[in-house]
């Protein structure tokens, strides 16, 4: 009886999604940083997306680097529906909630940092709140990249330029640093799929990235 619940089940990721806004106009800003971080794993296991009526957003199915089966999603619907598109994929493979890793932008956390969990509330995040009520559950584990929060009087401001923030550019330098992030990020969720979440977390949490210097 004790080496039955002596092994814990891994929390093994099957459906990659990455939280952000359609149009060309949200490409490359900091709301849109899971998008990134979607794509970036697209090109590196070499897993081409494709719109998809069917699942509401960019899909695409493969095997990552390391011949793992993996499937990754984009939601078309924006941020605030981005719960649609989740639930349309797991209703059609039958996957359960906990089979869902999410990546998106988080304020909360510097830049170069990236934050690995098993389960949580949404913490403001509309996206996130989608997520949560179309798969009726928070335990599915999630991934948050740290985007900082606007410097001086934008911070204590909560109207409209936290909103300017979180939709603006990165920096050149900014940008630097989040090629690194990206490449990362990967990384976690390659080992998530390989030695479960909870392993994953270990690595993935104790390190800040910085920008080498020159």
């Amino acid at each position: 009886m004790t080496e039955t619940v002596a092994k814990k089940a891994l929390i093994i990721p099957q459906l990659i999604v990455g939280l952000g806004n359609p149009e060309p106009k949200y490409d490359q800003t900091r709301h849109n940083i899971g998008f990134a971080a979607v794509d970036s794993i697209s090109r590196q296991w070499k897993i081409p997306l494709a719109e998809s009526r069917k699942f509401h957003g960019e899909y695409g199915e493969g095997i990552t680097s390391g011949g793992a089966k993996i499937r990754l999603l984009k939601p078309l619907t924006y941020m605030n529906l981005s719960g649609q598109a989740i639930q349309a994929v797991t209703s059609w493979y039958k996957l359960p909630p906990e089979s869902v890793l999410v990546i998106y932008d988080d304020m909360d956390l510097p830049l170069g940092k990236t934050r690995l969990r098993m389960s949580g509330s949404a913490g403001g995040h509309n996206g996130m709140k989608s997520a949560i009520t179309h798969l009726g559950s928070q335990d599915f584990p999630r991934l948050r990249i740290g985007i900082g929060r606007p410097k001086g009087s934008a911070a204590r401001d909560e109207s409209g330029s936290t909103v300017s923030y979180v939709l603006g550019r990165f920096s050149a330098t900014e940008s630097q640093l989040m090629s690194l992030v990206l490449q990362f990020v990967a990384e976690c969720i390659e080992l998530s799929i390989k030695q479960g979440v909870e392993k994953a977390m270990n690595i993935c949490n104790s390190r800040t990235l910085e920008i080498p210097e020159s």
